[in-house]
């Protein structure tokens, strides 16, 4: 029996990778979160299969649930909205499955990020523009940050940054960054990205809180922080650049 931590993507049920969608299929227990996994995955499972909605669990148990699942000798479709290795809570139900000697298996999906970078149109790493990308969040309800890890330490260096599960601290979010990126730095701004309902805002960091506010767009949600956002003057990439051809052959 194996428990598969499946990332089922940021939203569109087509965004799950075919291994996932597979283990899914054949899958005698599914545990989801909620409202965050689209309808249409859930259907994809075996008719007789036991659907369990984990939106009101809590670890212990979740955890319970897989162990009953290995106990009987099922394999267990895990399914984690975006992908498990960022902001998934995976981690804590891993570690209880080591200790309980239930084995796992993590599934790749396409984060939230990525979704939202779609939308966007955009790439987050443009030469001469932006190379990196800091992933984040802030700190709220949810645990805290550890040291050094705050918003004007990460954003000291100016990277593109994108942050989760903080839009609804987007006043605090503005007000930490303005004096590093500037009160025209772009801003993008995208809920439930790939989804029908899908919402984007764009603008600078003087102004996105605003329209945050007016649009009522208070969850599931993505922030993206640079100048990449805009970026249309810079070099080709080096990898299709003809420098690259002279270099490779002198």
């Amino acid at each position: 029996m194996t428990v598969y931590f499946i990332g089922a993507g940021p939203g569109a049920a087509d965004l799950i990778t075919v291994r996932g969608l597979r283990l899914l299929q054949r899958a005698p227990v599914c545990l989801y979160a909620g409202s965050l996994v689209p309808r249409e995955l859930l259907d994809a499972c075996p008719a007789e299969a036991r659907r369990v909605d984990t939106a009101d669990l809590t670890l212990d148990q979740i955890v319970a649930e897989l162990s009953e699942a290995h106990a009987q000798g099922l394999d267990v479709a895990r399914l984690h909205s975006g992908d498990p290795s960022i902001f998934s809570a995976v981690a804590e139900q891993a570690r209880r499955l080591e200790t309980l000697g239930v084995p796992y298996e993590i599934v790749p999906g396409v984060p939230a990020f990525a979704a939202a970078a779609a939308s966007l149109g955009r790439e987050l790493t443009v030469p001469g523009v932006g190379q990196s990308v800091i992933l984040t969040r802030t700190s709220a309800r949810a645990t805290p940050m550890p040291p050094g890890e705050d918003l004007a330490t990460l954003g000291a260096g100016r990277a593109t940054m994108v942050l989760h599960l903080a839009v609804q601290r987007i006043d605090a979010v503005v007000a930490e960054l303005l004096p590093l990126y500037g009160p025209d730095c772009p801003v993008a701004v995208v809920a439930y990205a790939s989804r029908a309902d899908e919402r984007i805002l764009r603008g600078t960091l003087e102004g996105i809180a605003d329209q945050v506010h007016e649009s009522g767009i208070k969850r599931t949600a993505v922030i993206v922080v640079g100048r990449v956002l805009t970026a249309s003057e810079f070099p080709d990439s080096h990898l299709y650049s003809t420098a690259r051809d002279r270099a490779c052959g002198s």
